[in-house]
């Protein structure tokens, strides 16, 4: 017999909107694969990368309820930022401007 693991109904609740958000991002680029990060004391940064390009991330308030959000919505997640996946990114003439910041001209990062 397989083991469950009881979730409490707020983590439950928290992953199960996290994951709709998910879902709809994935459902909008034609697809998405992510990527969580602790961010401390701040929670985890879930970032998704959809089949177009497309890039955007939600917060949860711990990794726990991130990686039970990823696992409901059903995404490919990979351990780190980096090669293939990170390479999928497409940026635009906003991206750019917002990483120069005020070097180039661009708006200023404050």
């Amino acid at each position: 017999m397989a083991e469950t693991q009881q979730v409490d109904p707020k983590t439950e609740r928290a992953a199960a909107k996290l994951a709709r958000q998910i879902s709809a991002f994935s459902e909008a680029h034609g697809g998405a694969e992510g990527q969580v990060a602790h961010l401390g004391e701040r929670g985890a940064r879930i970032v998704l990368v959809g089949e177009d390009g497309g890039w955007g991330d939600v917060v949860a308030r711990t990794t726990g309820i991130a990686e039970l959000a990823v696992r409901k919505a059903g995404i490919t997640v990979h351990e780190a930022f980096d090669g293939e996946f990170a390479a999928k990114v497409r940026t635009g003439p906003y991206e750019w401007s917002r990483m120069a910041g005020i070097q180039v001209g661009g708006p200023r990062n404050d």
